[in-house]
């Protein structure tokens, strides 16, 4: 993405009482490789400085999230829904 004119959607970090999380989006003119949209992102949850939840599309590998040392892909739909199913795995994973 280094060479790829790329617009940015969301940049936002919330503290929270068991960490924290940061949520990136950004627009891009074409699709990554392995990704059916234009659209970068990166969504992490952050406890202790240890990253328990991520929800990324790097090039090659597509949408997909990392619970812990597990990856799994998942159907990237929307933005908002993104942010609910990434906001939703939060919340399961604070009440344990």
């Amino acid at each position: 993405m280094s060479n790829t004119k790329a617009t940015l959607l969301i940049r936002e970090r919330r503290v929270l009482a068991a960490g924290f999380i940061e949520v990136v989006v950004w627009e891009l003119p074409a699709p990554l490789a392995g990704s059916k949209h234009s659209l970068k992102y990166r969504l992490a949850f952050i406890v202790d400085g240890v990253c328990v939840l991520r929800y990324d599309n790097e090039a090659g590998k597509g949408d997909h999230r990392h619970l812990g040392p597990v990856e799994t892909p998942f159907e990237f739909t929307s933005v908002d829904q993104l942010l609910d199913d990434f906001l939703s795995d939060v919340a399961t994973w604070k009440a344990g």
